[in-house]
């Protein structure tokens, strides 16, 4: 499934968009500070519409038209961010073409062989980032999912530097049988990975 023009956009895509590596990018984004993208969980960057044309722009001034690194900065400064990203392709352009061809245009003046135009139902802007829908599971507290069971009847073990009785850890037994518990899950998960 396509993604809509205004949805936000991973650095990969952006570097296909723009046919420039990833790597380049990332340089940009130490050199221009007013390249800013959306960083989501694990540091993964998506650019929205306006950061895609921002580096559309500096990749014209940079690649295109020969001029530096200093000299973008100095265009950045006194002509501002809309000028610069103006300069290179437009994703927002695009965007606001969509945009004008979903407006229904209004109907001539009826006629008996004039059928009613077809509604058109604009698509709906983003409202979320990619990872806002991963689901996150609830918090299950294994101290309140189970009752503590029974420790189980082992020789003393060493903690720390002295050996300690099972008859002992008995005592403790409502906090070390949830921490068996979920020792018994991991160990479980693990076998069956």
């Amino acid at each position: 499934m396509a993604k809509a023009r205004e949805a936000f956009r991973t650095i990969s895509e952006v570097a296909e968009w723009l046919d420039t590596p990833t790597h380049v990018l990332r340089f940009w984004e130490t050199k221009f500070s007013q390249i800013r993208p959306v960083k989501g969980a694990g540091g993964r960057r998506y650019y929205r519409p306006s950061d895609m044309d921002l580096l559309g722009g500096i990749k014209q001034l940079l690649h295109e038209d020969g001029v530096t690194i200093k000299g973008t900065q100095k265009l950045l400064r006194e002509k501002g961010v809309k000028y610069v990203a103006s300069l290179g392709p437009s994703v927002t352009a695009e965007i606001a073409a969509d945009i004008q061809d979903a407006t229904p245009v209004a109907a001539p003046a009826a006629t008996p062989q004039a059928a009613e135009p077809a509604p058109v139902v604009p698509r709906p802007a983003q409202t979320a980032l990619p990872f806002d829908d991963v689901p996150v599971p609830p918090r299950r507290d294994p101290v309140f999912a189970e009752p503590p069971r029974e420790l189980p009847d082992v020789p003393a073990r060493l903690i720390g530097r002295a050996p300690v009785h099972p008859a002992a850890l008995k005592a403790h037994a409502a906090r070390i049988a949830p921490m068996l518990a979920r020792l018994d899950a991991v160990r479980d998960r693990m076998r069956h990975a």
